[in-house]
Order: structure tokens, then sequence, then C-alpha cells
């Protein structure tokens, strides 16, 4: 495999990518001398073999309705083994339209209107978004924040549920945290589902973006394989090889009647996976996507290592540990200023979109999210422009 050039600059601008196209609407940073720190998609081109994919289907040149997906079933089970010590079975796997649309179809499966969703916040911004459109109370258990990182604190929670809950939505690894959950918090968090009889939902997108020397991934099943009558878990091959546009996932689930219902949920809603999505993810999930993973990752901990000790020299500003994902949450809290006075600085002066903290819930007001995964040069300037928009500080 010939090396991936991560630094290599593609721009992405005019190409309808959401990440640099529309942050002039949505942060008022001007693309053409701003920074696209905000949508989680990362700006390196996928591995060789996932164009190679592309290309193919191209030559082809006929576009009709997919069938005979077994190639990319045993693609998945192939990674899960490999890469995470996961034995499943093909039959498992039912795939979505991508994994907010996963989360979508669970709350159709298990929850009807006015039952309660529980999510550990702060956390990614559209599990609410899609609970509460979907008529369902948001239930919010707040992380706690100790020694910089986020845990769960379960002697505040049990006081907290009100009886209604149905469902609990895990966001494992952690955003916007960068957490990588314990195998023993991983053993409460199913423990906290049997007692209050939660269907658990556990998305585990970022699963395959941890950093090195991280302590390892997990997935829920391979810690309590017992859960698996009330485990639903959410993978996608999308955000590891920045191929989100296909906007496809997989919900995998070991118990049949779960999968059932599941199942029929997308039925009801007319969902189905596109032909050329599978065609991606089963050229990605490979020896040679593999070795991709790899080296992105020993990329991404360089960037994060630039990073996190630019911000870090700031008085007042402090980067929350990544162990994984490539998305730095930072504490502004040390400034003294309000959220509105820190984003003025990071959107003006800094010209910096980056994903405002209230959105991701209780917890998140001081915060901003700055993806990371993008060429080294970005990086470097990031932090001379944060560097300067807070030099009054220094």
């Amino acid at each position: 495999m010939t090396a991936p050039d991560f630094d290599r600059i593609i721009d992405r601008r005019g190409t309808r990518c959401s990440k640099w196209d529309d942050m002039q609407a949505a942060y008022g940073v001007s693309p053409e001398d701003g920074l696209a720190m905000w949508v989680a998609d990362m700006d390196f081109a996928p591995p060789a073999a996932v164009q190679a994919a592309v290309q193919a289907a191209a030559d082809h040149g006929v576009y009709g309705y997919p069938g005979a997906n077994a190639p990319y079933l045993q693609a998945i089970r192939w990674w899960m083994a490999t890469r995470h010590g996961w034995q499943i079975d093909t039959d498992w796997i039912t795939t979505c339209a991508g994994l907010v649309n996963g989360v979508a179809m669970t709350l159709d499966a298990y929850t009807r209107p006015g039952d309660g969703v529980i999510v550990m916040s702060p956390v990614y911004h559209a599990f609410a978004r899609v609970i509460r459109a979907a008529d369902r109370d948001l239930v919010e258990l707040p992380l706690a924040l100790q020694d910089g990182q986020y845990r769960m604190d379960w002697s505040a929670w049990e006081g907290m549920l009100k009886g209604h809950e149905r469902l609990l939505i895990l966001c494992s690894p952690h955003n916007p945290g960068g957490r990588v959950w314990s195998p023993e918090e991983l053993a409460q968090v199913v423990d906290f589902c049997r007692r209050h009889d939660l269907i658990l939902v556990s998305d585990d997108i970022h699963c395959d973006l941890v950093m090195p020397g991280a302590p390892r991934h997990r997935m829920v099943a391979t810690v309590v394989p017992e859960i698996a009558d009330r485990l639903v878990t959410l993978t996608s091959a999308t955000k590891t090889f920045n191929i989100a546009g296909a906007h496809l996932g997989n919900a995998i689930i070991a118990d049949p009647d779960l999968r059932a219902r599941f199942r029929h949920a997308l039925t009801a809603r007319g969902v189905s996976a596109g032909m050329l999505g599978m065609d991606m993810v089963a050229a990605a999930y490979s020896p040679e996507g593999a070795a991709w993973v790899d080296a992105l990752m020993t990329y991404l901990d360089g960037n994060r290592r630039i990073f996190d000790a630019g911000v870090n020299a700031i008085p007042g500003l402090r980067s929350m540990p990544l162990q994984a994902t490539y998305l730095s949450w930072v504490d502004f809290s040390g400034t003294g200023m309000t959220p509105a006075e820190v984003t003025a600085r990071v959107e003006g002066p800094a010209r910096i979109a980056a994903n405002h903290g209230p959105t991701f819930g209780t917890g998140g007001a001081d915060f901003l999210r700055f993806n990371i995964a993008t060429p080294r040069a970005r990086i470097t300037e990031a932090v001379a422009r944060l560097q300067s928009a807070f030099a009054d500080l220094q």
C-alpha cells in the first residue's frame, strides 16, 4: 500500500461540502480565509481501495437496484472479528441510512411518544434533535467532570429517573469528550439498563478511531455477552474512512426479537441501502483499509499533540485529554468569559468555525469542539490564530 498523504491540502470549497460551504451561514466565518473545524468529517481522501471501488462502479456505468450483498456483510463480519475481537453472524446485521437514522429507527422500534430516552450529557447533539423530533422525552444524565475527564455518576443518576424511561443511548467512545469507556464502566451501564428495564443502544461509530497508547475500545457485547436480549450496537465505516456522504450504517442485533422489531421499523419507513455505499464499505473493511486506519491514527495523534500543546499554553483554556475520535473538546471556563465572548473571538479574529458547546446539552456551555482531522498545516495555523485571539490572557 502506498503511504497515504494526509498532509495534502484538498480544496473542498464549492463541492457542496457542508463543513466548508455552509460555515459562512452557520458561523459567519468565510471559507475564503476561515478554518472549518466543526462538522465531524475529515479533510482526507479515503483509502485507494475505496476510490478503486467507486471507479469500478463508474466504469461499469449501470446503477440499478443492489442485491447480492454477501461481500458487504462478510466484510463487516471480518472487520469486527479482526479489529474488535467480536464474532458476529451476518444475519445480525441490518443496514440503515447512517447512524442518526439508526438511532431514529431504534426510537421507532422500541419506544412510543412520551417515553423517556436517556443520554449521558454533554453528548453528540443529533441525539437530542432526533429524540425531540420523535416526541420522546429527552432525559439527560449529566456526566461528572473529574480530573479533566468525564466519569459516569451513578450515585447521582439513580435518583434522576422518572420511571417512564425505555431506552438508553450510549456514545462509545464518547463524543465530544473523547473517552474510551472501560470494561468496568460498560458493565455498570449494562447493570443500570437491567435494573431499570432499558433497551441499550450503543453508538460505536468512533470505535476505530482510538489514539495510539489509549485504552482499547471494547464493544459492549464482548464485555457482557449476556446483554444480547436488550442490546443494539450501531456501527459504521463512514466515520472511519471519511465516506459519510454514503449515508450508510449498521445495526448489529443478536437477539431475534429485537432484530425483527428494528427491521419492521425500517420497512415501515421504506429505508434501504445504496449500492455504491455498500461497494465502498466492502473495499474499506479490508487489510488495506486496516493499514490506512493505522496510519491515520498515527497522524491524528500528531495533530492532537500539537493542538493540545498550543491550546493548553493559553491561560484559561484546557483541552480534554483525547483518547478517541478526532474531536477536541476545549474548556474555556478558566478565561472568565461568557460563551458569547469566547465564540466572538474564535469566529472573529481567529476565523475558526467550531461547534458551540451548548448544542451538546447539559455541561457543554463553556466548551467548543474542534475537529483536528485536517492537514497538519491547518492545525498549526489554528493554534497560532487561537493564541493571537487570546493574546491578552498570556
